[in-house]
C-alpha cells in the first residue's frame, strides 16, 4: 500500500500513528514540523526507524526540558510533558507479546519525562491496589484552583492509549476550565499491561470503584462532583462503571458502546464469513476460524489491531478466545445508569454505530454529533479535538449546574 497524497510518512500505517499528535497539539502536544521532521527522519524505514526517530525527538525535547528545570524556567513542565507525548507515539507499531524491549524501553523514557513534567506542577504518582496489580494513579488540580474543592473528572483510556495521550486528549482542556483530572491505567493498559502484564477485564466498574474510592480520600475533591470520561475503548468503560456505582454524578463515552460484541458479526463479514459463519461466531469450525486468521495475517492493519493489540491486551493466543473475550463487553444492565450520560457520535468512526440505540435504552443521554464538516469526523474526532473538549465541557458545566 502507497502513501496517499499529503501524506508525511511513506508508510500509511506509519501515517496513522504519526499524525495521531495532531489531536494534542493545541493542548501542548507536537506541532506540524516536528511531526514532518520525525517524518523525514524515518524516510523509508521499519518500524525500527520509526521507533529511533520518535525517541529521537523526545530526547531532544528532554535535553531542553532538563536545561530549563536548572535555570529554574517554567517551561520545563511544559517540556517534559511535551518530551512524554513523543515517546508515547514510538513504539504502537511494536505492540504484541512477547513483549519488545524498544517498547518498555520507550514507555520508561514516557513515563520518566511525564512524572518530572507533573512534578514540577506538585503532582506524584499514586497507586491503588485491584487484585495482583497497582493502578498508577494521577490526582490533577485544576488550574487556578490547585487549592480548591472541585468537580473531578476521572479519564478512563482505550485499547492502547496511555495517561500521557489522556492528559493531552482531554485533561489539560479540563483543567483549564476548572475540572480537577484524575488519570490512571488499569488492566490492559499502560504500565498495568506493558510492565504487569495484566490484561484488559470487561468489569470495569470494579476498576473505577477503586479509583473513585482512593479519589475520595483527597480533600478537593467534591464527592457529590465525581465524573467518569472514556474515549476508544473507554466509550465503553465508562459506562460500563457508571452501571455499577451510584457514586458517578455524569458520564461521557466518546463515542458511545455498549455491547462489544454485537459489532463482531459484522467484523466477520468484513473477513469473508458467510451470513451464517457470522451470526455464529463463538462456535466456528476451527478450519473456518483458520480461514478467518488468513485474512487477519495477510492485512498489516488487522494483524496489528487483532492479533499485535487485541490478544495481547485481553490476555489471549487465539482468535475463537479473543472472539469470546469481546463478547463479555457489554452492559447488560443499561437501566442501571441513573447518571446523565453524554454520548459522542463522530461522523465516519465506525464504533460510533450503535449509538442512537444506546441513547434510547439510557434514562438521560445526550447525544453529541461532531461532523467532518467540521474538521471533527473520524475515531475520537483527533483532528479537531479542541472543537470536542469544547462541547463536552459545556455540557458537563450544565448538567453539573442542574
Amino acid at each position: 500500500m502507497s502513501a496517499s497524497p499529503g501524506a508525511l510518512f511513506s508508510d500509511p500505517f506509519h501515517e496513522e500513528f504519526g499524525t495521531w499528535m495532531w489531536g494534542y497539539t493545541p493542548s501542548g502536544g507536537g506541532d506540524h514540523g516536528e511531526v514532518a521532521a520525525v517524518a523525514a527522519a524515518v524516510g523509508d524505514g521499519d518500524d525500527g526507524a520509526f521507533f529511533d526517530a520518535w525517541v529521537s525527538a523526545g530526547d531532544r525535547l528532554r535535553a531542553e526540558a532538563d536545561a530549563a528545570a536548572a535555570r529554574g524556567r517554567q517551561s520545563a513542565s511544559d517540556l517534559y510533558l511535551r518530551a512524554s507525548a513523543f515517546y508515547a507515539s514510538a513504539y504502537h507499531p511494536l505492540f504484541g507479546d512477547p513483549v519488545d524491549p524498544r517498547l518498555l524501553e520507550g514507555f520508561r523514557r514516557q513515563i520518566s519525562a511525564f512524572d518530572a513534567g507533573l512534578a514540577l506542577r506538585g503532582v506524584q504518582p499514586a497507586s491503588v491496589a485491584l487484585g495482583d496489580a497497582r493502578i498508577p494513579v494521577y490526582l490533577i488540580p485544576a488550574v487556578g484552583h490547585e487549592d480548591e474543592v472541585r468537580p473531578l473528572l476521572i479519564l478512563v483510556n482505550g485499547y492502547d492509549a496511555t495517561v500521557t495521550d489522556s492528559y493531552f486528549a482531554s485533561a489539560v482542556a479540563a483543567l483549564q476550565r476548572g475540572y480537577h483530572c484524575l488519570l490512571f491505567d488499569g488492566p490492559g493498559q499502560g504500565a498495568v499491561l506493558f510492565e504487569q502484564g495484566v490484561p484488559m477485564r470487561p468489569d470495569w466498574e470494579v476498576v473505577v470503584s477503586a479509583v473513585i474510592d482512593h479519589a475520595r480520600t483527597s480533600p478537593l475533591v467534591d464527592p457529590d462532583r465525581i465524573v467518569v470520561s472514556g474515549w476508544s475503548l473507554g466509550g465503553y468503560l465508562a459506562p460500563r462503571a457508571a452501571s455499577g456505582d451510584s457514586r458517578i454524578a455524569a458520564c461521557i463515552a466518546d463515542p458511545g458502546q455498549w455491547d462489544l460484541g454485537a459489532g463482531l458479526a459484522g467484523f466477520a463479514r468484513q473477513l469473508g464469513a458467510t451470513e451464517d459463519e457470522a451470526a455464529n461466531l463463538l462456535t466456528l469450525d476451527d478450519s473456518v476460524l483458520d480461514r478467518l486468521m488468513g485474512v487477519i495475517e495477510s492485512n498489516r492493519k488487522l494483524r496489528w489491531s487483532i492479533i499485535q493489540r487485541g490478544f495481547w491486551v485481553n490476555g489471549v493466543s487465539d482468535l475463537r478466545s479473543f472472539l469470546a473475550k469481546s463478547a463479555e463487553y457489554r452492559i447488560d444492565d443499561v437501566d442501571a445508569i441513573r447518571c446523565p450520560v453524554l454520548l459522542t457520535q463522530a461522523e465516519g468512526d465506525p464504533i460510533a454505530a450503535a449509538v442512537p440505540a444506546f441513547a434510547a435504552a439510557l434514562r438521560d443521554a445526550t447525544v453529541l454529533e461532531l461532523t467532518a464538516a467540521e474538521g471533527a469526523g473520524g475515531h475520537c474526532s483527533m483532528r479537531n479535538r479542541s472543537l470536542l473538549n469544547r462541547r463536552v465541557l459545556d455540557w458537563l458545566d450544565d448538567t453539573l449546574a442542574r
